[in-house]
């Protein structure tokens, strides 16, 4: 990135002078003190384990994850999922109806949604054949407007990861915000690109407890940047926009990070396994390389296919309508007993 980048440029102006809501928890800080007597939230006070408002800064939560990540909590933010933390990112950088986003498909919907949803022009730059990004094209087609491009790495639906020196000369060249989703990244042989993140002040990291950390239902997502970015997402996020139950639950996950790294290798190890055994089965024409925790692969009548495997019982992907994805079927890596009985099916399929 260039040596004279100003974050304050990209900002919406009515972000940048916006006063953000102060509330009761962010004025008195110790939000967990026996001692005190709470009468400034209008809270119900008869006790039941989530009568009180959660803290809005998730301070136990982001301390487990600075010590996991070595990232300073001030570069911290947490949401409820992260589709609210991609939202933040519309809502302070892009202005509607005039600025807009690059991003790569195939790719995580969710990107053009929020940016539908937020009035903001999605350009687009396809992946090549590799699925792999196009730097110059991608370079070539950012203008003036141009405020976020999104990278999901490892990616989704394709499952491998962008070369690193890709990456790197996007975040030198891009005039704007380089986002990297790494949502899957635990899965990947690749170091998160956490450990650059001071070298690169237009860089957002996001990850999630729901893929590795097995906790899609509590809607953590988690951004990582400059402190100056998450100063201004903390203006503009609502104030208890992560839960009492959410925070509790997030941090017994944490505390367990030896189950964690177990059920990591034994998706790998499952995730070979599958790959293995669909090598063996005729009608599939291609088996992508995956760095995620699933594998897109390319069979003869995608559709005709995945109709056949919900007639089983087994739901999968059919992504034939994205770009570059005819024909393809997207598979979860699931426990042995789900991965054994999937493969049974498929070799009998015809």
């Amino acid at each position: 990135m260039s040596q004279d980048f100003n974050l304050l440029k990209l900002v919406r102006p009515n972000i940048a002078a916006l006063k953000p809501y102060s509330s009761a928890r962010d004025e008195f800080k110790d939000a967990t003190s026996n001692q005190m007597i709470f009468l400034d939230a209008n809270e119900n006070p008869f006790e039941n384990g989530v009568n009180r408002y959660p803290d809005p800064q998730q301070k136990d939560v982001k301390s487990m994850l600075s010590n996991i990540k070595n990232i300073p909590t001030e570069n911290i933010l947490l949401g409820n999922g992260s589709d609210e933390v991609l939202d933040l990112f519309f809502r302070a950088f892009c202005v509607p109806n005039q600025d807009n986003v690059i991003t790569l498909p195939p790719t995580y919907g969710m990107y053009e949604v929020l940016a539908n949803t937020n009035a903001i022009e999605v350009l687009t730059v396809e992946l090549d054949a590799n699925f792999q990004p196009k730097v110059n094209d991608i370079l070539n087609t950012q203008n003036n407007n141009t405020k976020l491009l999104f990278l999901c790495s490892p990616n989704n639906p394709t499952a491998n990861s962008f070369e690193a020196s890709k990456i790197e000369k996007l975040l030198t060249n891009f005039n704007g915000i380089v986002l990297i989703d790494e949502a899957y990244i635990d899965f990947s042989e690749d170091e998160s690109w956490l450990s650059r993140l001071s070298d690169f002040p237009n860089l957002i990291v996001t990850q999630t407890l729901s893929k590795a950390y097995g906790m899609a239902g509590i809607r953590l997502g988690i951004c990582y940047a400059s402190t100056e970015i998450i100063s201004i997402l903390n203006k503009i996020k609502p104030p208890y926009n992560v839960n009492q139950l959410t925070q509790q639950k997030a941090i017994k996950r944490l505390e367990k990070q030896q189950v964690v790294q177990t059920e990591i290798q034994n998706i790998i190890s499952e995730r070979d396994l599958l790959i293995k055994a669909l090598a063996s089965i005729n009608w599939i024409n291609t088996i992508y390389p995956t760095q995620a925790n699933f594998v897109l692969i390319k069979v003869d009548n995608a559709t005709k296919r995945y109709n056949q495997l919900v007639e089983k019982g087994i739901v999968v992907r059919n992504r034939t309508h994205q770009p570059l994805c005819e024909n393809c079927l997207r598979f979860t890596v699931g426990t042995s007993e789900e991965n054994e009985k999937l493969i049974e099916i498929l070799k009998k399929l015809n």
